[in-house]
Formats: C-alpha cells, sequence, structure tokens
C-alpha cells in the first residue's frame, strides 16, 4: 500500500513543486486509471488467472491502458481547469477550487455513466505465497506491486534530474520567471509536468487492481487524501520525499490496524498528516523539487 501511496503522492508533488498548487483532482486521474485498466481488461476477454506469456501481456496491456487514460485526462485537466486561470493571472485560491471542482465534477461524471455500485475485476494474477517473515506471509503479488512502483519512481527520479524536460520542470520550480527569460516554454513545462503525475497515478491505478479488484466511481477520494498525506509526510515538492513518505504511511496504518483494527486505517492516516503538520510541516525531507540536484 505504501508503494502505491508513493506512485500517486508523486503527481501531487510534482504538480506543487512547479504551480505550488495543490492538485485535489489528481484522486480522480487516479480513478479515471482504474477504470482504463478495468476497461483493457474487459477488452481482452480476461476472466479469470492467466500464466505465461498471456499473463506478461495483460499486466502490460491493463498498465499501458490505466496510464494512457490517466496521463491524457491529466493533460486535458490543466488545459481546461487551470491553463485558463493562469494566463489570466488568477489566484492560487482560485486554482485551488477549481481544483475541488473538478474532483467533484469527475467523480459525479463516472457515477452518472458507470452508476454507483462496485464494478470487479477478474483475477488477472493467482496469488501465491513465496516466503514468510515473521509470521507474515509474502506473495508474489505484494512483490511485484513493491519492485514495480520502485522502478517507475526511479524512471521519473531520472528523468527530472537528467533529461532536458527534468532540467525545464526544476528551473520552472525554482523561477518561472526567470526561467521564461531563458527561453523556457511555461505552458509545455506544466503539461509536461501533469501528464507525468498522471502516468504515475495510471501506473499506480494497475497496481492497485492487482491488490483490491473493484473500482468505483469514488475510488480515488480516500485513497488521494492518503497520497496527499504522503507526499506532505515525506516533504511536498521532493520526489524522493513521496517515496519515502508512502512507505512509511503504508507501514504505519497496517501496524495501527494490527495494534488496534482494520477501523482505524484511516484515522490513523489523517493523525499523522495532522502530527507532521503540526511538527514538521516541511515533512521529512522538506528539499522542494526546485533544489533537486542533477
Amino acid at each position: 500500500m505504501g508503494a502505491i501511496y508513493a506512485l500517486v503522492a508523486l503527481g501531487y508533488t510534482l504538480v506543487y513543486g512547479v504551480l505550488r498548487l495543490i492538485n485535489f483532482a489528481h484522486s480522480e486521474i487516479f480513478m479515471i486509471g482504474t477504470f482504463g485498466a478495468l476497461f483493457a481488461a474487459q477488452a481482452m476477454n480476461i476472466d479469470g488467472p492467466q500464466t505465461g506469456i498471456m499473463l506478461v501481456l495483460t499486466l502490460v496491456g491493463c498498465a499501458i491502458a490505466a496510464m494512457l487514460a490517466s496521463g491524457v485526462s491529466a493533460v486535458v485537466l490543466e488545459r481546461i481547469a487551470y491553463r485558463p486561470l493562469r494566463r489570466r493571472g488568477a489566484s492560487r485560491l482560485a486554482a485551488l477550487i477549481s481544483a475541488i471542482g473538478a474532483s467533484f465534477f469527475l467523480q459525479e461524471a463516472f457515477a452518472r455513466w458507470r452508476g454507483r455500485d462496485n464494478e470487479p475485476y477478474a483475477e488477472v494474477l493467482q496469488t501465491r505465497r513465496l516466503f514468510s517473515i515473521m509470521g507474515t506471509d509474502v506473495t508474489n503479488r505484494r512483490v511485484l506491486v513493491i519492485v514495480a512502483a520502485i522502478l517507475m519512481m526511479i524512471a521519473l527520479d531520472q528523468i527530472v534530474k537528467q533529461t532536458r524536460l527534468g532540467r525545464g520542470i526544476r528551473a520552472v520550480a525554482q523561477d518561472s520567471e526567470t526561467a521564461t527569460l531563458m527561453g523556457v516554454n511555461i505552458d509545455r513545462v506544466v503539461l509536461y509536468t501533469f501528464l507525468l503525475g498522471g502516468l504515475m497515478a495510471g501506473a499506480a491505478a494497475q497496481l492497485h487492481s492487482l491488490m483490491f479488484p473493484v473500482t468505483r466511481y469514488d475510488v480515488g477520494f480516500i485513497f488521494g487524501i492518503k497520497a496527499f498525506t504522503a507526499a506532505v509526510l515525506g516533504g511536498i515538492g521532493n520526489l524522493r520525499g513521496a517515496l519515502l513518505g508512502g512507505i512509511v504511511l503504508g507501514l504505519i496504518e497496517n501496524w495501527g490496524a494490527a495494534i488496534w483494527s482494520s477501523e482505524w486505517k484511516d484515522v490513523i492516516a489523517f493523525t499523522v498528516l495532522v502530527v507532521v503538520l503540526m511538527f514538521r510541516p516541511t515533512g521529512l525531507l522538506g528539499e522542494s523539487l526546485a533544489k533537486a540536484r542533477a
């Protein structure tokens, strides 16, 4: 769970680092990704566990569909909800209200389209126990989720640190006006920032579907708030902080559920958010995206 939180938290971190905006509609970008994976599985007529090459094709196909759905949705969201406000010089409060409005709009649009009932996935990967650690079974699903999430995070970290696009993102995050004078296309950088965040949310949606094979119109609401908590915990605007915050939050949640009960998981997550904001508002790492070193 921590690994999936971290992937979604990367979207919050990227957008905040560049625009100083909390994109609350990012939780619905994640939700759209879960439906992308569902539609891909249905299109491939997947009705049970797969093996061999079919398993690989199914996982890759659903992941690509989820990432495309989330990525395109994030780009459309930026063009419709945020870019007009930015060009008019609107305040950050106006952008924040636009984000909240877009979040509710997407939720209700999918509720009208798909209904308000749960929509199950087919079980693509049969669960197998690999080994046990301190009495806890480690399954093939958990290993796949953690490995895939870490690889995606490493890829994004390298894009931001090593590529021309990454240099543009860091430049805009540090000083957008100076970056414009140096020839950086702000609109293009912001667009690609939303696209990268959307792709990470889509990857998280596919991994989420492996652990919890069901989706619905509001699947991203609580999950998105927890991912935002992970971003704040690690240091909003810090890519590696999002990774650390996600893992720590996932561990705290599950340890709390083991000590008390699973009903307390959400309470624990929001308590962590309040405590962090009270005693360390910059998060565990706290370094902004603008200070990332190549």
